[in-house]
């Protein structure tokens, strides 16, 4: 372990009160620090809590903090520590980072950047801005407006998204990203049908099957999301999150070799850059 830090360091670090610290404290599932059984913490617990705590000030349950860092604890694997990835709260959802990808850890669920960076003032598209742009070009706009919106403002993201596709259907990071914003406001008929314009523009993206098979899931159609997600890996057959998915789903299903064969091949993947 690095570093050793007490419940005072950590509420001056963190700064909260006490009991503040034990609420992040049972999000975050660590133990309690008691008078007759003190404790002291690893760096890699603080960065835990100071995750709880964000995800926390930015209005997430304990309920979804709990399942978040279960997920993305299971994701990570036993190579990565927390201090590898930042997580933040998303409009209704929980994004996690890790430099070159960003996915959501509760459903596993990738989001496409596409070309652009994140600006502090997203930029305003108009006529004269798209005076003699070809549909294409005005469509890759919208989208990396999309991007930039979708962290904080998740319906005007859905907009430009939108007016995208409508540009140019076959822009599959919209679709993509339509689908995510769609599902994650509980839209999954919509969800199901951006994924599926994405796979059918380019049936060779891996995140674009997985994608689809997580909403089948949870539209409670498991035979096709088994099949999404297997798709997913004869594109990929590192991908991780889509190991994970079909362990669960064959341990539910009384498959427990099928199972067990997934859960192997996930604990031997590492999370790779997405192509």
């Amino acid at each position: 372990m690095t570093g050793a830090y007490s419940p005072f360091d950590l509420r001056r670090i963190l700064h909260i009160t006490d009991a503040e610290l034990r609420l992040c404290l049972r999000a975050a599932l660590l133990p309690i620090s008691t008078t007759k059984q003190p404790r002291s913490y690893s760096f890699q617990q603080l960065v835990l809590l100071r995750t709880t705590k964000g995800l926390r000030d930015a209005g997430v349950s304990t309920h979804r903090i709990r399942k978040v860092l279960v997920s993305l604890q299971r994701q990570l694997g036993e190579s990565r520590a927390m201090s590898s990835v930042k997580v933040y709260a998303s409009g209704r959802g929980v994004i996690v980072w890790d430099g070159t990808n960003r996915w959501q850890p509760d459903s596993g669920q990738f989001v496409l950047n596409f070309d652009a960076r994140p600006s502090a003032k997203p930029r305003r598209l108009g006529p004269r801005r798209q005076r003699g742009m070809s549909r294409s070009e005005s469509a890759r706009l919208w989208c990396e407006r999309g991007v930039e919106l979708q962290d904080h403002a998740q319906d005007a993201a859905c907009r430009a998204y939108e007016e995208a596709v409508r540009l140019d259907p076959a822009l599959v990071e919209a679709h993509v990203n339509l689908g995510r914003l769609y599902h994650e406001a509980g839209s999954l008929k919509e969800a199901e049908a951006s994924y599926r314009r994405a796979v059918h523009h380019c049936p060779d993206l891996a995140v674009a099957h997985f994608n689809l098979g997580v909403v089948l899931e949870d539209r409670h159609r498991d035979a096709a999301a088994i099949t999404s997600y297997q798709r997913a890996l004869e594109l990929d057959p590192r991908f991780q999150p889509a190991h994970c998915n079909l362990a669960e789903l064959f341990e539910r299903h009384g498959r427990p070799q099928d199972a067990l064969r997934h859960y192997a091949a996930a604990k031997r993947c590492r999370r790779k850059p997405l192509a």
